[in-house]
């Protein structure tokens, strides 16, 4: 395949609209930024939101497209990477780039990560498996690849809500602490990269016969990338250009989310909720369609992957900046969320460890989101 005809292949005219669309209105709205400073009445705020929200699901499905096409080329873990690194490593430059900005920030991260960690694995992963139990029979992950997620997940997480607020300073590690902990995380992040890309890459596979059969005649990555390199990073390029104007698109919304929900009384909190699963809903769509599709260790690789890398790169990130520009980073959780996330951990060991997943696991997922809402209403 040619050069060109690879890259019209890519870039079809439904592609080049919702790239288009997804920059034009990040443009758009920051030549309205002046006017928008000024007060709006609420039907024009909740109306511009409205038009925001449209404009991020339309591009949403614009990556979703490139994501399943690449996971068919290249196969998984490498196509679910793909996506999920894209994602999370602009909404940690965006994480970062606020810390960097005036104002206090000190809960930034810790809020931003929790409300992710269960939006992923409650929300999206309940809904998955609702979707899974109730058209397919049977289904099993690949418990070897949940336990590498799992492993990871009981400690990052651990690290970066428990720990603070029983070795640290007023939910602060201190500078002392903080170093050790950013490299370690590091090095066990990239370690685990190393082995879920290389020596371990079946145990992110489907275990299921059809989709064993279907993995043995596909061809290495290596032939992947000799045979299809041009569309290949052609889609890669295409993913990227369009996730970027969601999160961009997302984080200057906050403003106008903060106040259409202080106008109707809902609580601060529910804002960073809201945005974090606008910023992950490309890997939601997907989530679900692989659950529609009976690919139950795709819906591990998209959710628990992506918390794996959210919080492997977060935690890092805000502590190398706390530590460079003297910000205090609070990351210690509240008891009630410490609790819940406890839950939801020990509740995904039952879920994924067991015979097959069903229908009722995803019930006790969304009912444990349910209760991670009421904590942030109460």
């Amino acid at each position: 395949m040619s050069v060109v005809s690879g890259i019209r292949t890519v870039l079809t005219p439904r592609a080049l609209a919702q790239l288009l669309l997804g920059w034009i209105a990040f443009g758009a709205l920051l030549v309205a930024h002046p006017v928008l400073e000024g007060p709006l009445s609420t039907s024009a705020l909740f109306s511009l939101l409205a038009v925001i929200v449209l404009v991020i699901v339309a591009c949403a499905f614009g990556v979703v497209t490139q994501a399943e096409r690449l996971s068919h080329r290249l196969g998984d873990p490498y196509g679910t990477l793909v996506l999920t690194l894209s994602i999370v490593v602009i909404e940690v430059i965006l994480i970062s780039a606020v810390m960097l900005g005036p104002g206090e920030h000190a809960t930034i991260a810790r809020d931003s990560v929790m409300a992710v960690s269960m939006i992923i694995l409650n929300l999206v992963i309940g809904v998955a498996l609702l979707v899974a139990g109730i058209r397919h029979r049977g289904l099993e992950p690949n418990r070897a690849g949940v336990s590498s997620y799992l492993s990871l997940l009981v400690v990052l997480l651990a690290t970066a809500f428990a720990l603070p607020g029983l070795i640290g300073s007023d939910g602060s590690y201190t500078a002392g602490q903080a170093v050790p902990i950013l490299i370690a995380t590091l090095m066990l992040y990239a370690f685990f990269l190393y082995r879920q890309m290389g020596a371990q890459r079946d145990d992110f596979q489907e275990v299921t016969a059809d989709h064993v059969a279907a993995g043995q005649g596909r061809p290495s990555i290596l032939d992947a990338l000799s045979t299809h390199r041009t569309e290949v990073l052609s889609r890669a390029v295409v993913l990227v250009l369009t996730v970027i104007p969601i999160v961009l698109l997302s984080h200057d919304m906050a403003t106008l989310l903060d106040e259409g929900l202080d106008r109707v009384g809902a609580p601060v909190e529910l804002s960073g909720i809201l945005i974090a699963m606008i910023v992950f809903l490309p890997e939601t769509i997907t989530t679900i369609r692989a659950a529609h599709a009976g690919e139950i260790q795709r819906v591990s690789n998209l959710c628990h992957g992506a918390l794996v890398s959210t919080v492997g790169l977060t935690i890092p990130a805000v502590l190398t900046i706390g530590l460079l520009t003297g910000q205090t980073v609070l990351l210690a959780e509240t008891p009630a969320n410490l609790v819940l996330l406890g839950v939801t951990l020990l509740l995904t060991v039952t879920s994924f460890f067991g015979k097959k997943v069903t229908a009722v696991h995803g019930t006790a997922h969304l009912m444990t989101f349910l209760l991670y809402a009421l904590i942030v209403f109460s």
